[in-house]
C-alpha cells in the first residue's frame, strides 16, 4: 500500500505564508484540528510549523512567540515523500527523523500531507482486512 492511496478524496493542505503570525497559525491548527501547517513561499515549501515548533518558540521567546512569524519558528528543510512510497517506508522515515507530518510531492509540486496517525490508521485497517480474509479462508477450507 502506498501513501498516495491515503490522499485520495482529501481536500487541500492547510498552509501559510512566511510572514503569517504564529497567533494565526495557532488558530488554524485549532480550527482545523491538525498538528502542523506547511509554510509556502511562492510555489515552494519553505518549511513546516508544528505544535512542537510553537512550543520551542515559546521556550525561546516566551509569550512574544505569538507575534513572531511562521518563517521564524518553522522547521526547514522539510522531509518529503512521493505518492509511490510505501506506508512502511514513510513510517520508518517519520520514526527515524522523529517527525509526525510528511508532505507528499510530485516533481516539486505539493500533492498532499500525511500524518503518522494517517499511516497507523491505514496499517490497522489493512491488518483487520487481512485477518477477516484469513478467517474466511480458514472457514471455507
Amino acid at each position: 500500500m502506498t501513501i498516495g492511496s491515503i490522499l485520495v478524496g482529501r481536500g487541500p493542505v492547510v498552509s501559510v505564508a512566511l510572514m503569517t503570525t504564529v497567533r494565526a497559525v495557532i488558530t488554524l491548527l485549532h480550527d482545523h484540528r491538525i498538528g502542523a501547517v506547511l509554510v509556502i513561499d511562492g510555489r515552494r515549501i519553505a518549511g513546516i510549523v508544528s505544535e512542537r515548533d510553537i512550543v520551542a518558540g515559546l521556550h525561546r521567546l516566551g509569550a512574544a512567540v505569538v507575534d513572531a512569524t511562521a518563517g521564524s519558528v518553522m522547521t526547514s528543510p522539510v522531509v518529503t515523500a512521493c505518492p509511490e512510497s510505501t506506508i512502511a517506508t514513510a513510517m520508518a522515515t517519520m520514526t527515524d527523523r522523529r517527525i509526525r507530518h510528511l508532505p507528499v510531492v510530485v516533481d516539486g509540486t505539493l500533492v498532499g500531507l500525511v500524518s503518522i496517525g494517517d499511516l497507523v490508521k491505514r496499517r490497522i485497517e489493512d491488518a483487520e482486512g487481512e485477518a477477516i480474509s484469513l478467517k474466511q479462508y480458514i472457514t471455507m477450507g
